[in-house]
């Protein structure tokens, strides 16, 4: 079941935007110009005081948008992204005690591998959906060619270091079910409030690629 839903979030869009949110006041024009832009799925990172705050807002402003928490790196912070309402849980790596917490729950997980081992670990498990990060670091297109015929039944989205450049490369491959990048909505463009250059970039990177 969770399996599922976490396939069917992943294929909203070939890019899931990672963005980082400073400033509450930015999370819905944000959300109204990635949608705009055609992408109707984000991964909002953990990594400041308004995070929490700003996924609760998207989910109940612009329902039309798949919201999910990215950094997810502790059970606490599981279980207060599942109070915002997040609807998908990402991690940049796994912990027996994330994997222990996200069994208690229904919100799938998609969690974070850059090796083999780790991603047979979690394929026994019952995953088959997995983020391959830091992609460009961890061996990139290649490293997910030559996972492919070992680790059959696998689908990844690897993020970091993609962009508009390297995301068709990636997106190519049968084992890949989108990207994870943060070309698409920077912390600088966000800054700025330039919605339309995000929603641009939105339509640029998906532009041609069949969902």
């Amino acid at each position: 079941m969770k399996s599922q839903l976490m396939k069917d979030y992943l294929k909203l869009s070939p890019v899931l935007p990672v963005v980082v949110i400073e400033n509450i006041d930015d999370a819905i024009p944000l959300a109204y110009a990635l949608r705009e832009g055609g992408i109707n799925i984000m991964e909002v990172t953990l990594r400041t005081e308004v995070a929490l705050e700003a996924i609760a807002l998207i989910r109940q402003t612009v329902p039309s948008i798949c919201v999910g928490a990215g950094t997810v790196n502790n059970p606490d912070l599981l279980k207060k992204s599942i109070a915002a309402r997040a609807q998908f849980l990402v991690c940049p790596g796994i912990t027996d005690s994330l994997l222990e917490a996200a069994s208690k729950t229904d919100i799938p997980l998609l969690p974070g591998i850059a090796t083999p081992s780790e991603a047979m670990k979690l394929q026994a498990l019952g995953y088959s959906h997995l983020k391959f990060f830091p992609a460009e670091a961890a061996g990139g297109v290649n490293m997910l060619k030559s996972l492919a015929g070992p680790l059959a039944g696998l689908s990844f989205c690897p993020t970091g270091g993609i962009d508009n450049i390297n995301s068709p490369a990636y997106l190519a491959l049968d084992n890949v079910v989108c990207v994870g990048s943060s070309w698409v909505s920077t912390a600088k463009l966000i800054e700025q409030k330039n919605w339309y250059e995000i929603s641009q970039r939105a339509r640029e990177i998906t532009k041609g690629i069949k969902l």
